[in-house]
């Protein structure tokens, strides 16, 4: 519809999560932290699947999440994770769209078998 702002459903809370790299004394090892203030998204999953590997079946989802664009948001990269309800989502791509400035689609992929 031309003229008319597209309505956002910013309905579910999620976290971002960045990797730290955190020295034991015997290893170094990622660790993944709370980044930021959980903030409002708009959720669509786009697709599930399983895949075969090692005789292991891994089940996965493909999400799309869209924020708010933000200082703080057009900064997440794909090293980051999000969390939503307790999902741990591996960030795939990346885009703004819509009007310049205005939103941020986030693509993800998370397990479902675990």
């Amino acid at each position: 519809m031309a003229g008319k702002a597209l309505q956002r459903r910013l309905d579910w809370r999620v976290q971002f999560q960045r990797a730290a790299r955190v020295d034991d004394g015997f290893s170094v090892n990622q660790e993944f932290a709370d980044h930021g203030d959980p903030i409002w998204a708009e959720k669509v999953d786009v697709s599930d699947g399983e895949r075969l590997k090692s005789a292991e079946v891994a089940a996965h989802v493909s999400t799309r999440f869209t924020v708010h664009w933000s200082t703080f948001t057009s900064q997440v990269t794909p090293k980051d994770r999000l969390i939503c309800e307790g999902r741990e989502y591996n960030i795939v791509g990346i885009k703004e769209t819509g009007r310049r400035r205005r939103w941020i689609e986030i693509s993800a992929l998370a397990r479902t078998d675990t």
